[in-house]
């Protein structure tokens, strides 16, 4: 996979290129990073991105030549390693809100251009001329598109073959389709006591199907309790079954506060 980024701050990706599991994959070759700094395609002695809006109001918009140029050269780049053309990702408070399933199909894919914003925004312009998917990391704003690009592409590099030293590492996560789209169950590690709290007693057994249950009904009232909505989800796609459900209804019965 190759991932192109276009930024005015590209120190910002030495994090996700030399770090943690994201830094071996790409020492391993798995992916490969080049980023472009749209200074470096402007025609002017102050290598100017940015001027003010039109029709007035605060800050600075950024050009769209020099950002259009630097997805030229990424493109081109790209067809000179016989790469089909990627697709081009704005990161946006409006564009579609990130997710799971997005992290999986940009992996399926052979890499993304992503542009980072700054400053009160991007020219309409190149958005309409270049940009093929806007992606947003929620209700709030960023000082740039920089931090919301290097989520998307841990969320998106850990799900290549080979990221990960546990293949089943990546399915067992919050949000994966094989857990049904619920958040991922509590996890446990040495000493089996600690500060008088212990594992729970399933996770010790070495029983396999009790295990699964134990974990599966944890991540179901994790769900239910923080995330009802990924629950709505959940039945609406089918993914939960009569024991799903059975657990649930116990779990949103009363206390029984009958006195003997």
């Amino acid at each position: 996979m190759r991932i192109d980024v276009v930024t005015l701050f590209p120190e910002m990706f030495a994090v996700v290129r030399d770090l943690g599991v994201t830094g071996r994959a790409h020492m391993q070759g798995i992916w490969a990073l080049h980023v472009w700094n749209p200074r470096d395609f402007t025609h002017d002695a102050h290598r100017t991105v940015d001027d003010r809006p039109y029709g007035g109001g605060p800050g600075m918009v950024m050009l769209a030549a020099p950002l259009e140029a630097a997805v030229a050269a990424a493109q081109e780049g790209r067809r000179a390693q016989g790469l089909e053309p990627a697709p081009v990702i704005l990161l946006s408070p409006t564009g579609r809100r990130f997710d799971q399933a997005g992290a999986g199909a940009l992996a399926a894919g052979s890499g993304a251009i992503f542009i980072c914003g700054r400053y009160e925004g991007v020219d309409q312009r190149f958005i309409e001329r270049c940009v093929t998917q806007e992606i947003s990391m929620g209700d709030f704003v960023l000082s740039g598109g920089e931090i919301a690009a290097l989520a998307v592409m841990d969320a998106t590099i850990r799900l290549l073959p080979g990221v990960l030293n546990d293949g089943d590492s990546a399915l067992q996560d919050s949000f994966h389709d094989t857990l049904s789209g619920l958040l991922d169950s509590p996890h446990y590690t040495r000493p089996e006591v600690y500060e008088g709290a212990t594992v729970p007693a399933p996770l010790l057994s070495g029983h396999h199907a009790k295990i699964a249950a134990w974990r599966r009904e944890q991540s179901l009232a994790l769900t239910y309790s923080r995330r009802p909505e990924l629950i709505a989800q959940a039945r609406a796609k089918a993914w939960l079954n009569k024991a799903d459900e059975l657990f649930l209804r116990n779990l949103s019965l009363p206390a029984d506060t009958s006195e003997d």
